[in-house]
């Protein structure tokens, strides 16, 4: 089995919602971002030139969706109703701020917790089935560090693999 993997770099906050420690708070990371594509096994390992995919391919296809959907936004649980109400308006839920008072900034809503594991699992079964369904690939593992250091060096990651 041949693969290729692609690495991605983009900003988000977030809040783990119910989070028993400083998670719980408002606060974002510097996310590294690793997928991996093997060629789906009906298809051929490599093209003519050697290649699974190529890289510019793999980046636009992922990279566009990231930055469009998560770079420099905030990703929040569906469940947690005081963020949900800053971004969408909740008429249930009076808060500090009034209804929708961050609707106009860049936020995206998931269907649980953005912790890196299920923001990782998002990706693989959710999004890459969606985005690279017009080639010959499959999204076989993503890699996301919770949290990067200046230097780049990885202190914590989720892998989750197809």
């Amino acid at each position: 089995m041949i693969t290729a993997t692609r690495r991605l770099q983009f900003c988000a906050g977030h809040r783990v919602f119910k989070h028993e420690s400083k998670c719980a708070n408002l606060h974002g990371h510097n996310y590294v971002l690793e997928f991996t594509a093997e060629a789906e096994p009906t298809f051929r390992e490599v093209d003519s030139l050697g290649r699974v995919l190529d890289f510019s391919i793999m980046k636009k296809l992922l990279g566009d969706w990231i930055e469009e959907n998560w770079d420099h936004g905030f990703i929040y649980f569906r469940d947690d109703r005081e963020i949900r109400n800053l971004y969408e308006g909740d008429p249930e839920f009076i808060g500090d701020w009034g209804p929708g008072a961050l609707s106009d900034l860049k936020h995206f809503r998931l269907p649980f917790n953005p912790t890196a594991e299920n923001m990782a699992g998002y990706l693989l079964r959710e999004i890459c089935p969606m985005l690279f369904s017009q080639t010959c690939v499959k999204i076989v593992k993503i890699v996301l560090p919770t949290a990067v250091k200046i230097a780049e060096k990885e202190q914590a990651l989720a892998v989750v693999n197809q």
